[in-house]
């Protein structure tokens, strides 16, 4: 017995993986600083937990829907109706255990060898690999801190062929925060409309986590012609903070939902019935908390990228949105750490940071624009500091 050869077209998640060790570090009681999860440190609000406990109390753990219970679909068409100005109906809506999950059905579903899926870089770590386990191949599109970590319509004309299936657009972005205006998103419209046999992958997932007053807008809201072949697509993960939930959705035309649905039958069945209880009250409850919690991020925001720019070599852009940094340090790369240590890749930084200052960030290998690391801000105001402060001593130690 040996693994499938779909199997070998895939890596392991280089952020699952450093979580997993920042976990084994502390257990070993060593005082490592974890900036590597993509997860809020905030609690699940109380009046969700109330409402999957009650879905408990009243019996609601049997089996539902494949893809989801009616009152969740219409939770969702409610949420893109009042969020987004988006209509749907809930045979429109599919439900699914995360949005890692949405993304392997979409693609699965509807990938064949030899199509091409188009991906900003930097990206989202789980994108190319989907994409390739279909047999499918990935086209990278740079996106790098020249252009704001942002496609520009002439990128994206470059990337797209008669093979392209699939854009992925994800905005405010994992991992550098980027967000896409209305009239940026307008500008990509004008160039996929002259592609229609192109879907968009619309990852809207961190649409509730911005600042500075930006006004975050999905491509279907702002491209109305481009509606029918673009699926929108969210979760509860990061702006309610469930992320061991496992709840993600989408919006699109319904003959891709039922073909996600009948992938989804013959693998995970339903999402899980309480978890699902707990987002239809999370999407129909008050929503006043996310401000107040886009407050705290933005403070940690504004701290992190102060302090990393303080540091020679090492540029920091400040992001529009969701709690990542993604700074860059080319002139970092060829340095020697104080036990003689050549630092000639961002992974052979991020070990030095690992192993010297007892911080964990993700190397930008993985997000496929080197050298940079990512680094998540969604822990308090205290560790960030902390963190960012050792990052400061080991980078003046380098020679």
């Amino acid at each position: 017995m040996t693994p499938s050869i779909a199997l070998g077209r895939i890596t392991p998640s280089p952020t699952l993986a450093i979580t997993s060790r920042v976990i084994e570090l502390k257990r070993a009681g060593v005082d490592v600083i974890g900036l590597g999860a993509g997860e809020p440190d905030f609690d699940t609000p109380d009046f969700v937990k109330e409402a999957a406990i009650q879905a408990i109390r009243d019996g609601k753990t049997k089996y539902t829907n494949v893809d989801g219970t009616i009152e969740l679909k219409q939770a969702i068409v409610a949420k893109f109706a009042r969020d987004n100005r988006l209509t749907y109906t809930p045979d429109q809506v599919t439900v699914n255990v995360g949005g890692k999950h949405t993304l392997f059905n979409a693609i699965v579903a509807t990938v064949n060898p030899g199509d091409e899926v188009v991906i900003p870089a930097p990206y989202w770590v789980s994108y190319p690999d989907v994409v390739q386990f279909a047999g499918g191949t990935p086209v990278i599109a740079p996106a790098g801190p020249d252009q704001g970590y942002k496609l520009s319509p002439e990128a994206l004309e470059a990337a797209i062929t008669p093979r392209t299936k699939w854009v992925i657009l994800n905005s405010p972005s994992n991992p550098t925060g980027a967000g896409y205006t209305a009239d940026e998103l307008k500008a990509l419209g004008a160039v996929l409309a002259r592609y229609p046999d192109v879907w968009i992958f619309a990852d809207d997932m961190y649409e509730h986590i911005v600042y500075d007053g930006f006004r975050f807008a999905t491509i279907a809201q702002v491209c109305p012609e481009l509606y029918d072949r673009t699926l929108t697509v969210n979760g509860c993960s990061k702006a309610y903070a469930m992320t061991g939930w496992r709840i993600g959705y989408a919006g699109g035309a319904s003959w891709l939902i039922k073909a996600i649905s009948k992938l989804q039958s013959q693998s995970t069945s339903n999402p899980c019935s309480i978890a699902q209880a707990a987002a239809t009250a999370a999407l129909n409850g008050p929503q006043e908390f996310l401000a107040e919690r886009n407050a705290a991020f933005q403070v940690r925001r504004d701290m992190v990228v102060s302090m990393l720019n303080d540091i020679d070599g090492m540029r920091c852009p400040l992001p529009e949105g969701a709690f990542y940094v993604y700074p860059t340090f080319p002139d970092l790369i060829g340095k020697t750490s104080p036990s003689g240590r050549v630092i000639d890749t961002d992974e052979a930084f991020v070990g030095y940071l690992l192993d010297d200052a007892k911080v964990a960030a993700v190397q930008g290998a993985a997000f496929g624009l080197s050298p940079a690391m990512r680094i998540s801000y969604a822990t308090s105001d205290a560790l960030l500091r902390d963190a960012c402060t050792r990052i400061q001593t080991a980078c003046a130690a380098l020679r």
